[in-house]
């Protein structure tokens, strides 16, 4: 039953329209539920982001969602898993991670760390959130580096607003035109495509913004 629910999941961008036929208004709390799961959890990167809300969009501009309820749905849960894993990253992830990798985790990797969040901290977590992976990484590493709370909310709450906006919004025109939602599913992998040309062009100047020389302590 698990791994039928883990597929369900996985694949809910490519079957909307058999979703919202079988759920009804229940869809909404599943699509919550995705959301704060794959921005919340380290280990989850793999459930559909980006796709979800485009889909959902184009959805809307059938009448088969509704926009307004899509917006709120998924800013909230965007904030609530990115509010998860700053915490779970700030009171378990060093700790954890010292204990599991006690070699590979050194004193100036901390550090680095420490200073990367205080010098990039907010944005990082504005821009991950337009990137499958890091958007999911991110907040996590910003609790271990303790970037301040205040912050780092003021990024996240800003973040989730301009990305549910921004996808669910253009999935909605693009599915005002009738090619488009005669093959709506074809819009996860034209998504997908962009998201993995984005993601390599942002990872790398993350990497090298956190390379730069941060002082060692003594």
């Amino acid at each position: 039953m698990f791994p039928a629910i883990i597929e369900f999941l996985i694949h809910i961008d490519q079957n909307m329209a058999t979703t919202v036929d079988q759920y009804g208004f229940w869809t909404y709390f599943i699509l919550f539920v995705i959301i704060v799961l794959e921005t919340g959890l380290v280990v989850a990167p793999f459930l559909p982001g980006d796709s979800l809300l485009f889909v959902s969009g184009a959805m809307a501009a059938t009448g088969t969602l509704d926009i307004y309820w899509l917006f709120t749905v998924f800013a909230v849960a965007a904030i609530m898993g990115d509010t998860i894993n700053y915490w779970m990253g700030n009171y378990l992830g060093l700790m954890v991670i010292m204990k599991r990798f006690p070699n590979l985790i050194k004193k100036k990797y901390v550090t680095r760390t420490y200073g990367y969040f205080e010098k990039y901290g907010g944005k990082t977590i504005f821009i991950a959130r337009f990137i499958p992976i890091v958007r999911t990484v991110a907040p996590f590493l910003a609790g271990v580096g303790s970037m301040n709370y205040r912050r780092f909310l003021i990024f996240n709450v800003a973040g989730a607003v301009v990305w549910t906006l921004l996808i669910v919004t253009s999935g909605y025109l693009f599915g005002k035109a009738p090619i488009i939602q005669e093959h709506i599913n074809l819009l996860v992998y034209g998504v997908l495509f962009v998201t993995i040309v984005t993601i390599g062009i942002v990872i790398y100047g993350l990497l090298k913004a956190y390379r730069s020389p941060v002082p060692e302590e003594d």
